[in-house]
């Protein structure tokens, strides 16, 4: 009987500790939009965006661990649209959508700040 209540306490610890590292994403309101900021377990911040009638809206940017931009994406009404930037090591791939479809492909050296 000991040993299963060790058990169950040491198992309730385990379900508090990992809770408790859990960073539990924000939510605002602007205007017609939510925006959302997800983050990663240590704090720092994973994506940023916006909702509009639950579905993805506007501009999205997805971090690394570093905080680095790997992606900006637009969104309109939950279908991708307009331009979408990814980085990768060395380029930039610049790919437009249009009613959720790839339209255009390209590759740049950079992302330019403006465009965050």
């Amino acid at each position: 009987m000991k040993k299963l209540l060790l058990f169950i306490a040491l198992g309730l610890f385990l379900v508090n500790v990992s809770f408790a590292q859990e960073v539990k994403p924000s939510f605002e309101k602007q205007n017609d939009l939510v925006k959302a900021t997800y983050f990663y377990e240590d704090g720092q911040i994973k994506e940023v965006g916006f909702f509009k009638d639950d579905k993805l809206h506007d501009k999205w940017i997805s971090y690394d661990k570093t905080g680095k931009v790997k992606v900006v994406a637009n969104y309109e009404n939950g279908m991708k649209e307009g331009t979408w930037y990814i980085t990768g090591e060395n380029s930039v791939k610049v790919v437009t959508y249009k009613s959720n479809r790839v339209v255009k492909v390209e590759e740049v050296d950079e992302l330019e700040e403006s465009l965050i």
